[in-house]
């Protein structure tokens, strides 16, 4: 029987947006989103949250996840990877006779997460012996028709596409940015470094907002509102 594990990666420093991981969205801390969809999911065995900061684990075991151990000193700095992160979560559990077959990083400002999404990653990850899964959203414009500027003069990057109709170019997706599911043994034979045989999951532009400002806050709470 496989297990899984659920990570909420939820560093406490945040210069843009002070206490962005705990801040109050739509009613409740932000970080309250990504830990219920987690459970209700059902697909976890360990729902936990790596955090260096005391306020945002007490906030996650209020709101049912585990916080067995403390983000260390080094995978807390500006210059430590998510990948470094999860790969110390691992290591910690291993040295508590845990190991897990699967695991999902859930970022902690992603309140568009839900369980339904969680469930069908990890099963499509399954089902499709991939390596990864994770949302992505289509570009609302053809990133193949893009402009570089350079100095104060802009030039089209890709020339040959100027006159391609624009069903003749491939669709393209981007990172969602709210969650990933990998096949724990690839994930850390490849470090973290993945770029092939991932699983798509396809959602809205209204269910997708990076949240790096005060702006962002405010239009990812508008779209959150549109959907409830």
């Amino acid at each position: 029987m496989s297990k899984s594990i659920a990570i909420i990666t939820a560093r406490g420093g945040s210069k843009r947006i002070p206490k962005k991981n705990i801040k109050e969205f739509c009613g409740k801390p932000i970080i309250a989103y990504s830990i219920e969809a987690a459970l209700e999911s059902g697909v976890f065995d360990e729902v936990m949250v790596s955090t260096d900061s005391e306020e945002i684990a007490d906030i996650a075991r209020k709101y049912g996840a585990n916080v067995p151990f403390m983000r260390s000193e080094k995978t807390s700095d500006d210059y430590a990877t998510t990948a470094d992160v999860l790969m110390e979560v691992l290591s910690e559990y291993e040295k508590r006779g845990e190991s897990f077959d699967y695991m999902s990083c859930i970022y902690p400002t992603a309140p568009f997460v839900t369980g339904e999404k969680l469930s069908k990653a990890l099963n499509d990850l399954k089902a499709q012996k991939a390596i990864m899964a994770m949302p992505v959203v289509a570009f609302s414009y053809p990133p193949q028709r893009g402009y570089i500027i350079e100095g104060d003069i802009m030039n089209m990057k890709w020339k040959e596409n100027f006159s391609k109709r624009s069903q003749d170019l491939d669709k393209m997706y981007h990172d969602a940015g709210q969650f990933y599911v990998f096949q724990v043994q690839e994930f850390i034979k490849r470090k973290g470094i993945i770029f092939e045989d991932i699983v798509p999951v396809i959602v809205d532009e209204l269910e997708v907002q990076d949240i790096d400002n005060e702006t962002d806050w405010k239009l990812a709470e508008m779209k959150f509102r549109l959907g409830h």
